[in-house]
């Protein structure tokens, strides 16, 4: 199986956005310094990912991006897909000439490990990921990290607030 960073990226991304658009849009600089992924990469790929509906922009200060659906209704399979990734075992991209223009021994067994692979991809939901106590733990400390690189401190009963000079 070959899944590309673009394909990697694209999750992470829709993941991220998943998570904080809760309560406004997200920026893509945002994403982009929580998750160390190339600002132009991610306005590439949130093109494609706009055009199947998956996001949707609001522009203007206090812009960014929203999920287009309920993260319920987005599963990881769509994202991959989106971004014209394939997730493909085969040699042959699935065409049935791996050898001397024919099918080779192992064909249908890398046909059945595609399909199992795009079946449990497909069955699994933004929503479903985001409830997973590993994500939030790893969202919540990029959170820290980025409220620290702002020059903000978090607290844990209230909002961030702007550090004091030190002087």
């Amino acid at each position: 199986m070959r899944l590309t960073t673009k394909g990697r990226y694209a999750v992470t991304a829709m993941l991220d956005l998943a998570i904080h658009s809760r309560a406004a849009p997200v920026s893509l600089a945002e994403i982009a310094q929580r998750q160390a992924i190339s600002l132009s990469y991610l306005e590439q790929l949130f093109a494609r990912l706009r055009r199947e509906g998956l996001v949707h922009s609001i522009r203007g200060p206090g812009g960014g991006y929203l999920l287009g659906r309920e993260p319920e209704r987005i599963a990881v399979a769509e994202v991959i897909i989106a971004v014209d990734e394939k997730v493909d075992s085969t040699r042959c991209g699935g065409s049935g000439d791996c050898r001397d223009n024919g099918r080779c021994l192992t064909h249908d067994l890398w046909v059945d490990l595609s399909c199992r692979i795009q079946a449990f991809l497909g069955g699994i939901s933004f929503a479903q990921l985001m409830a997973r106590r590993e994500v939030r733990e790893v969202a919540s400390r990029q959170d820290r990290l980025q409220c620290g690189r702002r020059g903000l401190l978090h607290t844990e009963s209230g909002p961030a607030v702007r550090a004091a000079p030190r002087g």
